[in-house]
């Protein structure tokens, strides 16, 4: 078990590492470190996404019986990807920290300004920072150890929600460099709308039409069938689910009835930094909710 943890210590972090490395010295490329750091980011989220949907893929489809089958790569997985949560909550702090440089706030290393900045991003990603401690603190002692091995099936079906991830960190890297004009960026809004409503929205009731076929009662009498705990785990990670899908809903009314037009249009060359670098775009980070049209205040994993 142990093992396991560790490896996902190292690993996460270390291809946050590289990645940010290869972005700003290998040649061609020489990213700053504030654009760096925020494409890295999002690709350690994107690879992590990729990683846990195709372990869910191989354990829900290898589950007959979906409440007594069993798949080892379930518990390893889980240990696996639990550091990734806590390095996500740093990462995320490091976009907001390059963020606000960009915004020409007054940071520097000084105690009273980290203070300050993260306070700040405590604010503004509360409701993800909270999502990635309650992954940590409940679900995964819960995935672990409170199933007793049950139920593996289920498990890997939530894996599957993270199919939804990989279009969100794109729409986010979009937004960056104002690329919004692009049709690639109205192709990606229409996967991403469609992924998080399949994967995310419609996750809890196909787990209970599941449990009713399998238990042959009517689906809306399982959640009077299944443990309380099941309907308070399912109601409490639903519920931001459809909050972020509502944003994501009114950013994709936005960009493709053109009600936010100014942002979609191509921007004018902007002046190089010192080092011959573009400077950030003021978009938000790639972990705020994602909005399909536009960068928006955040609502936040």
């Amino acid at each position: 078990m142990l093992s396991i943890i560790a490896a996902g210590s190292v690993f996460f972090p270390g291809l946050f590492l590289l990645s940010k490395q290869c972005l700003r010295f290998i040649p061609g490329m020489r990213w700053n470190e504030g654009n760096a750091v925020m494409v890295s980011a999002r690709l350690v989220s994107s690879i992590q996404a990729i990683m846990a949907s195709t372990a869910g893929y191989i354990i829900s489809t290898s589950c007959e019986d979906i409440i007594e089958d069993q798949h080892w790569l379930t518990s390893s997985y889980i240990l696996f990807a639990v550091p990734y949560f806590v390095y996500d909550i740093y990462a995320m702090f490091l976009c907001y920290w390059h963020k606000l440089q960009v915004k020409g706030h007054e940071v520097d290393n000084g105690s009273k300004s980290k203070a300050l900045a993260v306070s700040g991003y405590l604010r503004r990603e509360f409701l993800m920072v909270l999502h990635h401690v309650v992954m940590v603190t409940v679900c995964f002692p819960v995935s672990v150890f409170w199933r007793q091995g049950k139920g593996d099936y289920f498990q890997g079906v939530m894996f599957l929600a993270e199919l939804s991830t990989p279009s969100v960190c794109l729409g986010k890297i979009l937004i960056q460099y104002k690329q919004q004009h692009r049709l690639l960026h109205k192709v990606n809004g229409a996967v991403m709308l469609i992924t998080f409503f399949l994967c995310r929205v419609l996750l809890f009731p196909y787990l209970y039409f599941v449990y009713g076929r399998y238990a042959s009662i009517p689906f809306y009498r399982v959640p009077f069938a299944v443990p309380w705990q099941c309907n308070l785990g399912a109601a409490l990670l639903m519920a931001p689910q459809l909050y972020w899908f509502s944003l994501i809903c009114r950013g994709a009314f936005r960009l493709f009835t053109g009600r936010s037009s100014r942002s979609c249009k191509p921007i004018a060359p902007v002046k190089p930094d010192s080092e011959g670098h573009a400077p950030l775009s003021l978009a938000a980070n790639g972990y705020n909710t994602p909005m399909v049209g536009q960068d928006t205040p955040p609502i936040s994993h």
